[in-house]
């Protein structure tokens, strides 16, 4: 609970003193574990080359479709297991990998929990896990401690306690835990990072990312995410999907890797939409119209790194509005955005104008986005879910260091609750936990995402 009277403990120290309590409580501080591993500089998790990887899939709803669908496209993946609640959810997921040519996984639909008998029963790789928000770290925590690797959607957690316990474990259990950013897939979002890393916006200053979706309609419906998604705005405000802008920002700034996430300072203004919306389009008799948010329609967040640099991130679902992730990345020797698409190079574009992207691309084309499978993928959101379960399993497969781990997923997904301690003391800064504990100072992006 965020008393918006308190002032609150700083994240990093809070933690820090509870872990250093809690072991002078037993006498020493054991160099053994998940302690001695995050203090070594071992470089990035990797694992033995898997030739084939097993997944078993929770949440077989919207996005486990879409992972159903494209995990049964790619080669060296077999979808061996489903899990969801519901028993129609799980058939139709099996059906679809029947129908891709594959054999039928094995069903789990035993109620809530059942995730736990197929982790500890299948022989598994990986597990995908596209639950509702609270379940994403029990299910993750749970893949790890049973040696599975884990792909957890998004945010991976909205807590900041949530954010340690997937740190802990993948540390301790020696376990990918990645986060499924499919953003950092889109074509704009990577020849962005194709022209940061070609030097051609000079040293990257500045950043701008949100998540602005007219999510009315979704938290109203009494089917899927409307069933889960709108308890959250009652209760909570601040930026509670901070993960599809900030994701590719922060890859373009080598967060975790060269720089990292100092402190943040949000607000939120006045909570109206969903009021609105109940009144215009739910019956006179509807107790849902009783319903009180805490949620402001509009969230604007500033976060500044260790290295100086600014980031605006916004938040609006309940409002209405086309659909954007205001996706901007600024240098000293230029400037692309991904809404509208367009970008500004000094010295190439003409006098102060824009410049499409189309000779961009032409160029400067990420080397996955040149791939044909990309390019013909429907599922979900075309091109982008489908490269990030390739690249994923491409991972596993070679034993490399994944595009994003379990550091990237805390990083991002921690301003979840950063957000909200702000905005509930009068947008005061907020220091973002060090997750890395020290390593981002050496640690280099890994080869792949460099193109």
């Amino acid at each position: 609970m965020i008393d918006s009277t308190s002032q609150p403990f700083p994240p990093t120290d809070r933690r820090d003193f509870l872990r250093i309590s809690a072991l002078a409580a037993l006498g020493a501080l054991p160099a053994t574990g998940a302690f001695a591993q995050a203090t070594d500089d071992d470089g990035p998790l990797t694992n033995k080359p898997i030739d084939e990887v097993r997944v078993g899939l929770v949440g077989a709803g919207g996005m486990g479709r879409v992972h159903v669908a494209n995990l049964a496209r790619i080669p060296g993946c077999r979808l061996t297991a489903i899990c969801d609640i519901r028993e129609e959810h799980t058939a139709r997921a099996q059906q679809m990998v029947v129908d891709a040519g594959h054999a039928r996984p094995t069903g789990y639909s035993r109620g809530e929990t059942d995730y736990e008998r197929m982790i500890e029963t299948e022989d598994l790789d990986l597990v995908y896990n596209a639950t509702p928000w609270r379940w994403h770290v029990p299910i993750a925590t749970c893949a790890m401690r049973n040696g599975k690797h884990v792909a957890v959607e998004v945010p991976a957690s909205y807590t900041l306690d949530g954010c340690w316990e997937l740190v802990e474990t993948a540390e301790k259990h020696r376990r990918h835990c990645m986060m499924l950013e499919n953003c950092c897939y889109d074509r704009v979002e990577m020849l962005a990072l194709q022209l940061v890393r070609a030097g051609l916006l000079g040293e990257v200053l500045h950043g701008e990312a949100g998540y602005m979706h007219d999510l009315r309609a979704i938290k109203w419906s009494k089917t899927g995410e409307g069933l889960w998604r709108r308890a959250h705005s009652q209760t909570r405000n601040g930026n509670l999907y901070p993960t599809h802008g900030l994701g590719p920002v922060a890859q373009c700034m080598d967060i975790n890797r060269g720089d990292q996430f100092d402190y943040v300072v949000s607000m939120s203004g006045p909570s109206r939409g969903l009021q609105d919306y109940a009144r215009r389009h739910l019956p006179d008799d509807d107790p849902r119209r009783s319903e009180t948010f805490k949620l402001g329609d509009v969230n604007v967040s500033l976060i500044r790194t260790k290295r100086g640099r600014t980031i605006y991130l916004g938040h609006d679902t309940n409002l209405p509005r086309p659909y954007s992730r205001l996706y901007l990345v600024q240098g000293t020797r230029g400037i692309i955005e991904g809404y509208p698409p367009r970008v500004h190079i000094e010295g190439r574009s003409e006098g102060h104008g824009w410049e499409k992207l189309d000779d961009y691309y032409r160029a400067y084309e990420h080397p996955l986005w040149k791939q044909d499978a990309a390019r013909q993928a429907s599922a979900g959101h075309g091109g982008m879910d489908y490269l990030e379960s390739a690249r994923l399993i491409e991972c596993l497969r070679t034993g490399t260091p994944l595009d994003m781990d379990v550091y990237d997923a805390a990083a991002i997904s921690a301003m979840c609750e950063l957000t909200e301690r702000s905005v509930a003391n009068r947008s005061q800064a907020i220091d973002v936990p060090d997750f890395t504990r020290g390593r981002w100072k050496t640690r280099r992006p890994p080869a792949a995402v460099k193109g």
